[in-house]
């Protein structure tokens, strides 16, 4: 299986604390992801739930097309204040491995991901992702960057 690697970083004005607050609440990824995505967590989770290990979120996503499938992460690791790493157990990827690391630095918070995926279906899966999922999850990754900024303010 062919697998493609992601990273991502971001610098927020904001504490470590309000970081970790914001990204550790399952709740809040919703604000985070663009609407054309039709994101909905289906888990029953309440605004001030923290991610745990062994956490199971479930949501319902139109990645294509607006067909809707459903996904099923679990929380495999946390670090308080360090960072968490998400895995998919159910959706629409062969493999799914998220690591979210946070780092206080001078001024607010150094916002690491990095993302590792693998894609069904062999060789079809690797043309899916030259043609859409890699542009798709840049995109997807642009609109986070923009919405945490609307959120929080630009670091300086």
């Amino acid at each position: 299986m062919k697998t493609y690697t992601v990273k991502f970083e971001q610098k927020l004005p904001i504490t470590l604390e309000e970081a970790w607050d914001f990204f550790s609440s399952p709740i809040n990824l919703a604000k985070i992801t663009p609407k054309s995505m039709a994101f909905i967590i289906t888990s029953d989770y309440k605004v001030n739930t923290k991610m745990y290990e062994g956490m199971i979120i479930t949501y319902k996503v139109a990645p294509l097309l607006g067909v809707k499938i459903d996904w099923m992460t679990e929380i495999t690791h946390v670090k308080e204040g360090e960072y968490f790493i998400d895995e998919q157990r159910f959706g629409p990827f062969k493999f799914w491995h998220h690591e979210h690391h946070f780092k206080a630095i001078e001024g607010g918070v150094l916002m690491t991901d990095k993302l590792i995926y693998g894609i069904p279906f062999g060789i079809f899966g690797q043309i899916a992702n030259a043609i859409t999922v890699a542009k798709q999850t840049q995109e997807i990754f642009d609109y986070r960057e923009k919405a945490v900024e609307e959120l929080f303010g630009v670091y300086k």
